[in-house]
């Protein structure tokens, strides 16, 4: 009878490996959800939807873009901490949900390096520091030498305390011994009202907002903030190459699920998203918005993740931060 049993126990233990590894092979077979932290018509919301056409043909499913915006990205971001380990359900998280946030005073609820399954890098764009059209800054080197000017004062705007372009701005700040006041917008667009309006010095906008002004000749670009030039601004400097080498405020999205998926279903995630954003239609319709596909392995999104923990991390504790 014991004999029976263990058996029985055998074989129930031999069923449930089986059907396990016959479901990951089966994958996907419904639909993948992917969560963005941001109201439909943001950033993260734009190019979710410009990739989610490939990324389904590659994947072989239907792609459901789901918003949950809220706290900076944070409320995707602990939801996704609940959803099954499946695979069925990621999120096109951003640099400020895995990177800033965390580094906040008011911190997060999750580990982005712990809480999270890394799947692939997203895209990647710079801010752009602008002037008004009609400024006297007419470079780079113009804005800090104003700063450094005991009779200017000198302001530049963001979308928020923490944001890319705030943080953009006190990097600057460090690196060159300048000094501006922060002047905290909720939101892109209120920063550049100001700005268009004269009551600010400068913003770091993000390329997709500030190209129609630029374009327009009601702005001047003076410095980008990546590593390299952006693709749509192709005649405007890095703030590195003004004399400041190793400069970096890059804006990213990334690809992640909750902890603990399987490793097998990660690599068929990786793959069809890294395809997707290789797919000439894909990276064509991303560069209109002013960003870049890049996509990684899961190893090298935990090292960038980690680094930029680490790097903002040190900026943030800097920083005198706005009541």
């Amino acid at each position: 009878m014991l004999r029976l049993i263990r058996v029985s126990l055998c074989g129930l233990l031999f069923i449930f490996g089986a059907s396990f590894a016959q479901s990951n092979n089966d994958f996907p077979n419904k639909p993948i959800r992917v969560i963005i932290g941001f109201s439909a018509g943001g950033g993260s919301d734009t190019s979710a939807r410009l990739i989610a056409p490939k990324f389904g043909e590659y994947i072989g499913q239907t792609i459901i873009i789901e918003n949950k915006p809220g706290a900076g990205g944070n409320l995707a971001s602990e939801y996704l901490t609940k959803v099954p380990a499946d695979g069925y359900t990621i999120s096109l998280a951003t640099i400020g949900s895995l990177a800033i946030n965390p580094n906040m005073p008011e911190g997060t609820s999750f580990d982005p390096l712990k809480d999270f399954t890394m799947i692939t890098q997203g895209v990647t764009f710079s801010n752009v520091l602008v002037v008004r059209a009609d400024s006297p800054i007419k470079n780079l080197k113009d804005f800090v030498n104003s700063g450094k000017d005991s009779k200017t004062f000198v302001t530049f705007g963001s979308s928020g305390n923490g944001s890319t372009g705030h943080l953009a701005g006190e990097l600057l700040k460090i690196r060159s011994g300048m000094n501006a006041q922060h002047i905290n917008y909720k939101g892109g667009g209120p920063a550049m009202n100001d700005l268009l309006g004269g009551n600010i010095t400068a913003i770091f906008a993000s390329t997709p907002t500030a190209i129609p002004f630029i374009e327009a000749g009601k702005l001047r670009a003076i410095g980008v903030t990546g590593v390299k030039r952006a693709a749509a601004l192709p005649n405007v400097q890095t703030i590195a190459e003004q004399g400041y080498p190793g400069y970096q405020a890059e804006n990213w999205y990334a690809f992640i699920g909750p902890a603990k998926i399987p490793p097998d279903i990660v690599n068929k995630l990786n793959t069809a998203l890294s395809k997707a954003m290789r797919d000439p239609e894909t990276l064509n319709r991303l560069h209109q918005v002013g960003v870049e596909g890049s996509p990684s392995s899961p190893s090298e999104l935990y090292s960038h993740v980690k680094s930029e923990l680490d790097s903002w991390g040190k900026v943030i504790k800097k920083i005198q931060w706005d009541k």
